[in-house]
């Protein structure tokens, strides 16, 4: 079996490529640089894509051409030390997982690869609505029916390992997988030599989640506050 993971260069990523090197014969990896304003990210990808020695792909999509989420509109602003609720914040990108997978899912066929792993997760922020199990599923029943591969006998699986599983428990389950989470990025907002910012909801989140599985968060910051 070969896997393909969508390898952002945060943590989640990082621990689902170390499942997935535990489940396949061969693993290889998808980065995209979509003009997001935290594109350092891409260098930790690089970084923990060579630590692993296994092939890496960069594809360049350009959704500032859309614009509509902080992620890529630098004139709508990360927000700070804000409450995290269920509603679809301003960080979401429209479509943005439906076009990574579409897009990995076409390398998928090209490499052979009958595995696809991305690191959604439903659980410590549910307010993405292409994080969810139902999604994900709908998108396997699609890439089945969209594909050369699929059609003539080797469907393909859409491998979401992370989804149910809390901030602390994907953590745990990395550095069981010797996953070096200081090269990992999280931030929506970090300084251009790759420091997280300290107060976004995803650093919210990270520091939140290394706490509960009383370990240190390895990572730099700009703020580190206790969460």
């Amino acid at each position: 079996m070969k896997g393909l993971i969508l390898l952002s260069g945060g943590l989640d990523s990082a621990t689902v490529l170390g499942i997935a090197r535990s489940e396949n014969e061969s693993v290889c990896a998808v980065s995209y640089d979509y003009n997001q304003r935290h594109r350092v990210e891409l260098k930790k990808a690089e970084i923990i894509a060579k630590n692993f020695g296994i092939e890496h792909k960069i594809i360049k999509i350009d959704f500032n051409q859309f614009g509509g989420s902080a992620l890529t509109d630098i004139n709508i602003d990360i927000p700070k030390n804000q409450p995290i609720n269920d509603e679809i914040p301003i960080t979401y990108v429209p479509a943005r997982n439906t076009i990574f997978l579409s897009l990995a899912l076409a390398w998928a066929e090209l490499t052979k690869s009958n595995r696809i792993y991305v690191g959604v997760n439903a659980v410590d922020y549910s307010g993405y609505p292409d994080c969810r199990p139902e999604f994900i599923d709908s998108f396997q029943r699609m890439a089945n029916l969209a594909t050369k591969n699929a059609i003539e006998g080797t469907p393909m699986e859409i491998k979401a390992p992370l989804i149910d599983m809390t901030k602390a428990e994907i953590i745990t389950k990395g550095i069981s997988l010797g996953i070096d989470y200081s090269e990992t990025l999280s931030c929506y907002d970090p300084s251009p030599d790759g420091k997280h910012c300290g107060e976004c909801a995803a650093c919210h989140i990270r520091l939140a989640g290394f706490k509960m599985a009383n370990y240190e968060d390895p990572a730099k910051y700009i703020i580190r506050r206790a969460s």
